[in-house]
Parts: C-alpha cells; sequence; structure tokens
C-alpha cells in the first residue's frame, strides 16, 4: 500500500503529459485555419492595439471652465435709447459655464399689484360676471378673479401685477440683434490625476499678443479661445436672425484626446458645437426664454419692469481622455488574442470530424481508443471422482 502511494505522488509531479497532436494534409482544412488564423491576428492588431489601444491605461479628466463676454448694444424703443453691456444681458453673473446671452425682449414698464383685465387672448374670455368665480384661478391666467367681467375686453378681472404683460407679439427683427458680434473667451484647465498632468487650453503658443488679434476659426484658429456668438450659432446649424428671436440652446464641447507616449505637446483640445434646440415655426414651447423683474418704489408704492427674455443658452462640456503605455493590459491583450487563436483548432476539428467524407479516418487517428479486459476468473480446484479410487 506504501509503495502505490508513493508511486502515484511520484508519477503526479515527476511526469509530464501532452496533448497528442496529428498533421493533416487537407487542403480544404489547411485554407480554413489560415485563415480564421489571418482574421484573428487582424483583429488583435488592427482592433485591439491600433484602434482600440489596448496596450494602454486610460485615465479621464478633471476640468473646469471660466468664461467672459464682451460686446455693445444700443437700443431704440419708442424714441428712448439705451445702452447695453455685459452686466446687462448675460444671465447668471459671469464666469459659469452654463449661462444665457440675451437678444431679444418683452419689456413691461410700471406694474403696480392692482386689478386690471387679463389679456384678450382667447384664453381667458367672459359673457359675465359667472364666468369669472371669486377667489379662483385660471391654469391660464395671471391672477387671481375677482368675480367681474370686464365688457370692454370680455375678460375677466384678475389682482395681479398690473397692467398684464403682453407677450403675444414677440419683437422681430431682434432687438439685440447686435449680439452677433459679441465674444466668447473660454479658459479651460484638466488635470489627469492618474499620470499627475494638467493642461489649459491656453496651450503652446496661445500667449497674450495671440490673443488679442486671434478669433476662433476650425481651420485657420482651431486653438483660439475667442468666438464670435454669430459664429458659434453657425457653427451649430443655426440661423443667427431666426434663434436670436425667439432664443435657443447650443452646446460647446471641449474634448481633450491625449496620447501621453507621445509629446505633452500634442495634447491640444478640440472644439465642437452642437445645436440642442432652437426656434421653429412648428411644435410646442419653442425657443428658450425666462423672466426676470427688476423692483423699485416710487411715490411710496412697490413697482416693478418686468423683461421677458429671449437668449442663447449656452452649456460648455469639457470632455477628456488620455492613454499611456502599460505593461499589464499589454500581456492581458496579448493572452487574449492567444486564446482565441484556439478558434482556428476547434473550427478545424470539427470539420475533420464530423464534415469530411473520411471523418471516420481521422477520428482514428485524432483517437485512441481502449478497452478495459474482463477480469480473469480464478481456476477452481480440480474434483476429485472417488468412484475410480
Amino acid at each position: 500500500m506504501k509503495n502505490s502511494i508513493t508511486e502515484a505522488i511520484s508519477d503526479y509531479f515527476f511526469e509530464y503529459e501532452t496533448p497528442r497532436q496529428v498533421l493533416v494534409r487537407n487542403r480544404r482544412v489547411g485554407v480554413v485555419c489560415r485563415l480564421i488564423q489571418l482574421g484573428v491576428l487582424v483583429y488583435i492588431i488592427g482592433w485591439v492595439f491600433i484602434y482600440e489601444k489596448g496596450y494602454q491605461t486610460e485615465d479621464t479628466a478633471i476640468g473646469s471652465v471660466f468664461t467672459k463676454m464682451k460686446g455693445v448694444a444700443y437700443t431704440n424703443i419708442s424714441g428712448e435709447q439705451k445702452v447695453w453691456d455685459v452686466s446687462d444681458y448675460v444671465y447668471p453673473d459671469q464666469g459659469a459655464e452654463s449661462f444665457v446671452v440675451m437678444t431679444n425682449f418683452i419689456i413691461t414698464v410700471g406694474q403696480t399689484q392692482s386689478t386690471c383685465p387679463e389679456l384678450p387672448d382667447g384664453k381667458n374670455t367672459c359673457h359675465s360676471d359667472e364666468d369669472c368665480k371669486k377667489g379662483e384661478f385660471k391654469r391660464t391666467g395671471n391672477g387671481e378673479m375677482t368675480g367681474k367681467c370686464v365688457n370692454t375686453t370680455n375678460t375677466c378681472e384678475i389682482m395681479s401685477w398690473c397692467p398684464v404683460e403682453d407677450d403675444r407679439q414677440i419683437p422681430d427683427p431682434p432687438l439685440l440683434l447686435a449680439a452677433e458680434n459679441y465674444t466668447l473667451f473660454i479658459k479651460n484647465s484638466i488635470t489627469f490625476p492618474e499620470f499627475n498632468v494638467v493642461r489649459s487650453n491656453l496651450v503652446e503658443g496661445v500667449d497674450q499678443n495671440y490673443i488679442k488679434t486671434c478669433m476662433f476659426h476650425p481651420e485657420k484658429d482651431p486653438l483660439c479661445p475667442i468666438f464670435k456668438l454669430g459664429d458659434i450659432a453657425q457653427y451649430s446649424g443655426f440661423n443667427f436672425t431666426q434663434i436670436a428671436q425667439g432664443g435657443g440652446a447650443i452646446g460647446i464641447l471641449i474634448d481633450w484626446e491625449c496620447n501621453l507616449d507621445l509629446s505633452i505637446q500634442k495634447c491640444i483640445p478640440k472644439y465642437r458645437f452642437h445645436g440642442l434646440y432652437g426656434s421653429s415655426s412648428e411644435g410646442a414651447s419653442v425657443g428658450y426664454n425666462f423672466r426676470k423683474a427688476k423692483y423699485y418704489v416710487e411715490d411710496k408704492v412697490e413697482k416693478r419692469t418686468l423683461m421677458k427674455v429671449f437668449g442663447l443658452r449656452i452649456d460648455i462640456i469639457v470632455h477628456g481622455l488620455a492613454r499611456k503605455f502599460d505593461i499589464i493590459p499589454t500581456l492581458t491583450a496579448i493572452g487574449s488574442g492567444v486564446g482565441i487563436f484556439g478558434v482556428a483548432t476547434v473550427v478545424c476539428d470539427l470539420v475533420l470530424l464530423y464534415l469530411l467524407p473520411k471523418r471516420d479516418f481521422y477520428k482514428n487517428m485524432k483517437f485512441k481508443y481502449t478497452t478495459v479486459q474482463d477480469e480473469v476468473p480464478k481456476e477452481q480446484p480440480e474434483k476429485v471422482d472417488e468412484r475410480k479410487e
């Protein structure tokens, strides 16, 4: 028993088993095998290593954005001239990566909290006081109904900020059409913490003298961080005059694709522009607008100037991805590729053993069959015939 155990342990540790290989000279099977191996090789080199950069490790960027608008516009409404600068037409205050540039507006001056009739726009029509239930609100109304139907307008009297804003007609052309020449300065900084790399869109060559004279162009000046608002709308697929009237939204994507195996100076941003939504002659709730009020006191009475603002909403999005050589993903990619080569063997074995006319012959060559012999019965003791004695 001891010898059997010792022999089994010795066989386990000191013997090596290798699979049996059979060399098959068959043109069709050989061509199939080489084609599959070629496809696997193309996949590993072309897709895994060249396209997907399987030999590199990745890290995403952490970024920040600072913005600054510049430009002046003039309006003349009912003989009243006004100058509009950055403090008047940018919401909220400057510096954020998401903001609105006002391009058109409807202004209602001198509103006070009092009673007045609703607008005769067909939504709040009344024929008698019974149509205006006191103390109730209409979803399309602008205030609490007093219970009186005003005959001159055929609308309910309400308690609200009066006179009620009339926004049925949007100014055309836009009042701040000069916004087309406003300029936007974008300062973007990113870091790849995994690789300890920090970059800014003010890359090598973008110095103070260059910024003073440049204007972004996708081909002539792709690194200039100053953009004209009209060009941004055009790059996004909009007509500036149309989108300025009712407002819209534009996304500016700052894309960083960096291969850190190369020079760090080749890690530069690419700017892309996407029109998210804008004015249209069809559909509900087109364009982009919001309301803003300025409050003041006159003759001890609180008043306000209400503005319905139409403008371009600018959303700046930063996307960054850096890659660098790493031995671990490289070995992982090579190992997985070597494993995929086994597909050729499996396919060729299926063809040999189940599809070819001589499949039985190949089976006998590939597999070695053994049978278990029955145990030889022990000889019985010879019986003695006592009668012969």
